[in-house]
């Protein structure tokens, strides 16, 4: 079940979309959040699998709430839902820690599609986003360099492919189960690995169960 929490300050906007989401039979609201520091609590409380976050939001706007849920909370997947289609946008909340973008003014499918994308770790743009806008998007993280993981996340995502479980990793590396869930957040998501079987063939293209 993909656990999801609605932030828009327009409280039929949370209406309608939670309408949307809870008529899904793998998604549940989880929670809801009128202002961007609201937006920031709830997710690190509430621990959802994604935020569907709205740019525009008093208080903290999305783009600053975008960061520091990244900071707080950086197993929960952003997806930004706006009605900006500039790149400017795109590329500033992709640059915060979204994983999705979709325009508000698209079909409702699109959330669906981006929220599902985001539960996966898989990064998401809207269908109605110019083709200028998402081969500029393309093109720029296209270039980018490989992210690198720290020790930590190597350490947990190597005893994931050996296959203990977080429990038992947890207590190995004398770390609360928590904390591993967060470290193999981190690293699946600068690796972009979609789950377990990602994780073991990357695990054998580093040689790390050779000696396993």
């Amino acid at each position: 079940m993909i656990r999801v929490l609605l932030a828009d300050d327009h409280e039929t906007v949370r209406h309608g979309l939670k309408l949307l989401i809870e008529s899904q039979a793998d998604m549940e609201v989880v929670g809801e959040a009128a202002t961007g520091r609201r937006a920031v609590q709830e997710a690190r409380t509430l621990h959802p699998t994604v935020i569907v976050l709205d740019i525009a939001m008093p208080d903290v706007n999305g783009l600053d709430a975008a960061r520091e849920i990244a900071v707080v909370a950086p197993e929960v997947a952003i997806v930004a839902l706006t009605r900006y289609n500039e790149e400017a946008y795109v590329q500033a909340l992709f640059g915060a820690g979204a994983c999705a973008y979709v325009l508000k003014q698209s079909a409702s499918v699109e959330l669906l599609n981006a929220v599902r994308a985001a539960a996966q770790g898989r990064r998401y743009l809207d269908g109605a986003l110019s083709e200028r806008v998402a081969d500029a998007f393309v093109a720029r993280h296209t270039d980018e360099k490989p992210k690198r993981i720290s020790e930590r996340e190597e350490e947990v995502l190597r005893l994931i492919a050996i296959g203990f479980s977080n429990k038992e990793i947890a207590d190995q590396l004398d770390l609360s189960v928590k904390t591993v869930e967060v470290h193999k957040a981190n690293a699946t998501r600068k690796l972009d690995l979609r789950g377990r079987v990602d994780i073991v063939r990357y695990a054998v293209r580093q040689g790390w169960l050779t000696d396993a």
